[in-house]
């Protein structure tokens, strides 16, 4: 069994800020992809992972991933969370929560049927949630 390939963080982090690829810098260090990447976190150089699990609780199947409400609620996930989102995907994501929490709707999933509209239960609405999240960014810029 061979020794791991040390990548040293100084020079990790001066490559980085110069802009190299991952695979420029797995090929510079003589590991993997997944090694530079690993380098790169233990060093605090990877830009923290988002978290989408409140504004998506379900087990969302392939073929949903992508779809309008999933990319919605993704998008002000990202925007409550700081993420970078352009100004049109921000609009068209609040417009359409907007327009679910002013009509009293809210989304249900089905993996099967995928996401649907449906009235807000009691307890309120999950995009009303999210979308309040978002808001309170927005409002500070």
């Amino acid at each position: 069994m061979g020794r791991r390939a040390a990548v040293d963080r100084g020079e990790l982090a001066r490559l980085v800020a110069e802009g190299r690829t991952v695979r420029e810098l797995a090929e510079h260090f003589g590991v993997s992809e997944s090694g530079v990447l690993q380098a790169k976190r233990a060093a605090g150089l990877s830009k923290p992972m988002m978290d989408h699990s409140a504004a998506l609780p379900w087990k969302l199947a392939r073929q949903h991933a992508q779809s309008g409400p999933a990319t919605n609620l993704r998008n002000l996930s990202a925007i409550a969370q700081g993420g970078p989102v352009t100004r049109e995907k921000e609009n068209t994501a609040v417009r359409w929560a907007r327009r679910l929490v002013d009509q009293g709707l809210d989304v249900d999933y089905d993996p099967v049927e995928g996401f649907r509209e449906v009235a807000a239960g009691a307890e309120g609405s999950h995009v009303a949630r999210v979308l309040d999240e978002a808001l309170k960014v927005l409002q500070e810029r």
